[in-house]
């Protein structure tokens, strides 16, 4: 992976944090920002599917493909921020379907 160089003004107080936790971890600055920006990049997306899917526009399965999650974690994470997930009577009927199939295979 080639990496590219950018530039952004932080302020003294932002970059004495930085540099203060780099030097703890025992990591350059560059890395610290880089991984930074990862975990803030990788909250954003989480952030974002959560809202779509709050507002109905996507499916939980659609919402952890966009996050970069596992559905069992997608849920999870839809129930620690209190978003409800649907379900009908419709999916408890075709759970019900499943399970006696499961059930009568054994």
């Amino acid at each position: 992976m080639s990496l590219k160089t950018v530039t952004a003004r932080l302020s003294p107080k932002t970059l004495e944090e930085i540099e203060e936790i780099a030097k703890r971890e025992k990591i350059d600055r560059s890395e610290l920002i880089r991984r930074l920006l990862d975990s803030a990049l990788n909250q954003r997306r989480i952030d974002e599917a959560i809202e779509a899917y709050r507002k109905g526009r996507i499916t939980l399965w659609k919402a952890s493909e966009i996050a970069g999650v596992t559905l069992r974690e997608m849920m999870e994470i839809a129930s620690e921020r209190k978003v409800l997930i649907p379900y009908t009577l419709k999916d408890l009927e075709r759970d019900m379907e499943y399970a006696r199939r499961e059930n009568s295979n054994l």
